[in-house]
């Protein structure tokens, strides 16, 4: 067959721009097409890019631009609701030049991905929301709500958790995963807290999750995660006032000792507030020319930290596979099963995590006696080292055993 020449991307977030730099590296002709009239530039609070990401964004000669924007974030402290100190965790392999995991603003992320792929030349269209695609057997038929119509040799949804193109690829496809959380977050100045500039403080609080760190410039970047058994339906969330949101938060961590609170008091806006989802298993990535990648196929929960490198390295690993399999078709085989073992392991790691989050009365008296001895044991590793060691080589074949690898 043919090797692709053209790729229809569906999506502006992390995963589009990402995608359509590596697929110009392999010499395929990409499109974004973004549903809103301008980028998500307004969405979320922050993330952390872990060192595989910074790897992968290396691959695309896109990193550094990308880390000038964030402080690095090699590493966690564990407290319980006391401030007693349960252990400590890396959140990062360091590369070669000692370059670690960072954390930076979501829309800063999306902005400067963005940024690096017109200055490329990838061509961003704006207002185009995908309804359909159909796979024409050499092509897809791509339909849009504006009533206009492309066509392109793939097609690459990097449309996020509540992707279109999920559904267009498997109409029986399963829907996102609620966590049993709801998050929220913001950022704070005036606050003192005893950590170091970078340094990361989660807190395992009586009622609710709370974590923090210190930005270089000295302002607190912090996040919630309050456990709602029920999700909370979108009248609900549009109904609920942010002061409604604050008495929340003033009640779930009104026990917990530590600057929680006055970060919260001293916040001029919540942002991010929402059910948490993830994407555990989906049966089908991809039909015939058509694929989903990043969130839209295998969206972990932001307890990963892992979400925006996985996307990153999809992005490169779909790229390889294209360039080196003529067959489209193939290509998007041997991508899922180059893929699919490593993110549904993330997944579900970050899912425990979840669960320790509001364990209740005894859960806590558990947790706190055994994690200091889980975090001793865990310092360095196996699971550490495949999340955050994994490294794509752009110069390798596309088969399975040449992608990634732990450091």
């Amino acid at each position: 067959m043919t090797p692709p020449r053209t790729a229809l991307v569906i999506g502006a977030g992390i995963a589009g721009p990402a995608v359509a730099m590596a697929l110009q590296k392999a010499g395929i002709e990409p499109v974004v097409y973004e549903a809103h009239p301008s980028g998500a530039d307004d969405l979320g609070v922050f993330l952390t890019l872990g060192s595989n990401g910074v790897h992968a964004l290396r691959v695309l000669d896109a990193a550094e631009p990308v880390l000038a924007l964030g402080f690095p974030t090699p590493g966690v402290t564990l407290r319980n609701h006391r401030g007693r100190r349960l252990g400590s965790s890396r959140i990062g392999v360091p590369l070669a030049d000692g370059t670690t995991s960072q954390t930076l603003r979501r829309a800063d992320l999306y902005r400067v991905l963005r940024e690096i792929a017109v200055a490329r030349g990838v061509r961003f269209e704006y207002g185009r929301r995908l309804v359909a695609a159909h796979d024409t057997g050499d092509a897809v038929h791509a339909e849009f709500a504006d009533g206009s119509e492309t066509y392109g040799d793939v097609l690459v949804g990097c449309d996020g958790i509540n992707s279109t193109v999920r559904t267009i690829i498997d109409p029986a496809a399963p829907a996102p995963t609620y966590t049993g959380l709801v998050g929220t977050g913001g950022y704070a100045r005036g606050v003192a807290v005893d950590v170091e500039p970078g340094s990361y403080e989660m807190v395992f609080g009586r009622r609710a999750f709370f974590g923090y760190a210190l930005e270089p410039g000295g302002e607190v970047w912090w996040f919630a995660n309050l456990p709602r058994p029920h999700e909370p339906a979108r009248s609900e969330l549009e109904a609920t006032t942010e002061s409604r949101w604050r008495e929340e938060l003033e009640s779930a961590f009104a026990a917990d000792r530590g600057p929680l609170l006055p970060l919260v008091r001293a916040t001029p806006r919540l942002l991010g507030t929402g059910p948490i989802h993830s994407m555990p298993h989906l049966p089908l990535w991809h039909r015939g020319r058509m694929v989903v990648v990043g969130d839209a196929s295998h969206a972990p929960s932001p307890t990963s930290g892992q979400g925006a490198s996985l996307a990153v390295e999809d992005a490169v690993v779909l790229a390889r596979c294209l360039r080196d399999l003529p067959d489209p078709v193939a290509a998007l085989r041997e991508f899922e099963q180059a893929r699919r073992p490593r993110v549904e392991r993330i997944i579900a790691q970050a899912a425990r995590v979840n669960n320790a989050k509001a364990p209740g009365p005894v859960g806590r008296v558990v947790r706190d006696a055994m994690l200091p001895l889980v975090l001793r044991l865990t310092a360095d590793s196996k699971a550490l080292r495949e999340s955050y060691g994994y490294r794509v080589e752009w110069a390798a074949p596309a088969t399975t055993a040449g992608f990634g690898g732990g450091a």
